[in-house]
């Protein structure tokens, strides 16, 4: 697989919640960071995502946003 994003994390899924349409997708990277992604339910079944199998996240963004809280 060769993409243009330049920010690809390989990880394990962590959990698939399933909802109506959608479903969230946990993803577990090395060192215990997590990301969480909405994908679609059709998405899932086509990737065959399942607890315990590798995949990537994929990011390709032109902003990122950064917040802190109020002092």
């Amino acid at each position: 697989m060769k993409l243009s994003a330049r920010n690809c994390l390989k990880g394990k899924v962590k959990k698939v919640i399933e909802g109506a349409v959608n479903s969230e997708i946990i993803l577990e990277l090395p060192g215990g960071y997590c990301l969480t992604s909405i994908i679609t339910k059709e998405a899932v079944k086509d990737l065959g995502l399942k607890e315990g199998k590798d995949a990537y996240a994929v990011i390709k963004a032109s902003n990122i946003m950064i917040g802190v809280d109020h002092q």
